[in-house]
């Protein structure tokens, strides 16, 4: 066949010029006969029925699925042990992204154009997020937050000018309680991109004390009967495992020694692993070694920091868990003062001298 013949075969399409408007409308259908029009309007209600019972059957069923939904990620969430500011936004997600196609749907079903709902919803998104910068920013720190962990619920940090115990993370803010027992709400915007300083994060932590002691006591002295003090608390730690001197606690090995046994028990265990396990056990390599025996590092010290004014600065130094920080550091410091003095110790103050000189009458 042809080009020309089957073109001369096709039907031609006759778009119409433009859409009636309502009063054309209006009078072609005064223009039907009254059967016909009772015929379209029945058709049209039942029609509408028909699309408004279907609508509701798939928002009730989309409903139950969404909920079974939630459910199985729910118990995925907890079997992982997920954190729970976390697992709650992840389930708040997952709903509103459900409910929300969900709605979508059942307007598609009723006869209304997705699409131009969709562009509406996409203006209007794009205003809102123009007028909420500043919380559209929050809630970016939140989920980096909720994501990255740098600090959990319970933790005591310090961000922003402010200190205390993380108490909830949200979405677009954190609530932390200072130990004066205030609420501070800080938004999670400057918290994700400022410098936060988490004193929960380590184990151990080291507590430092200034002492000040007169010019011409003896030193020697002083640090005994300091070392005495501290030494007798049982919740100063002494030894530490070696996990912890690894990490930076009381050892200068670097990330690169810490890093060669691993790489050479990986090596001896590709080609021989019963004499990966034979070396390992009996010939520590020699970062290992020194790990065993920098172990004692965090023994209390005492030495001089500065010549002040009117005292000799002796800095007391210590290690501890960090649950124990503030009650050792009191208990301490108030050891130090009453028992201090008896070892011939004595404690400065500023003074001022004064000189009054008397001049001869003429």
């Amino acid at each position: 066949m042809r080009l020309s013949s089957f073109i001369q075969d096709v039907t031609p399409i006759v778009l119409p010029d433009s859409v009636p408007s309502p009063r054309e409308e209006l009078s072609m259908l005064k223009a039907l006969p009254v059967d016909e029009l009772l015929q379209r309007l029945v058709h049209g209600v039942v029609s509408l029925c028909i699309n408004v019972t279907i609508a509701i059957l798939v928002f009730y069923g989309g409903k139950f699925v969404i909920n079974k939904i939630y459910s199985i990620v729910h118990g995925v969430l907890m079997r992982r042990k997920v954190d729970s500011s976390l697992a709650s936004f992840v389930l708040s997600f997952v709903r509103i992204v459900l409910y929300f196609i969900l709605i979508v749907t059942v307007i598609g079903i009723l006869g209304i154009e997705t699409s131009s709902f969709l562009a509406i919803f996409a203006s209007a998104g794009v205003a809102l997020g123009m007028a909420l910068s500043g919380t559209l920013q929050n809630f970016a720190g939140g989920v980096l937050i909720l994501f990255l962990k740098p600090y959990r619920v319970g933790e005591y940090i310090e961000a922003q000018g402010y200190a205390g115990k993380v108490k909830e993370i949200q979405i677009f803010h954190t609530v932390i309680v200072t130990p004066d027992n205030k609420s501070i709400i800080i938004p999670n915007g400057g918290l994700s991109t400022g410098s936060v300083n988490n004193w929960s994060r380590e184990r151990y932590r080291r507590v430092d004390w200034m002492i000040g002691i007169s010019y011409g006591d003896s030193i020697e002295v002083a640090r005994k009967a300091i070392l005495d003090i501290v030494c007798s608390d049982k919740r100063v730690v002494q030894t530490m495992p070696c996990s912890d001197l690894l990490s930076g606690v009381g050892t200068d090995i670097t990330s690169s020694e810490a890093e060669v046994p691993r790489r050479r028990w990986w090596s001896l265990r590709k080609s021989d692993p019963k004499k990966a396990q034979i070396v390992i056990n009996t010939e520590p390599s020699e970062p290992q070694k020194e790990s065993n025996a920098n172990v004692n590092d965090c023994l209390p010290e005492v030495v001089v920091d500065s010549l002040g004014d009117s005292s000799v600065n002796l800095k007391v130094r210590a290690w501890a868990l960090t649950t124990d920080y503030w009650g050792l550091y009191y208990t301490v410091l108030e050891r130090i003062y009453n028992e201090l003095p008896a070892a011939g110790v004595n404690f400065p103050f500023p003074q001022l001298d004064v000189h009054i000189t008397r001049q001869a009458k003429p």
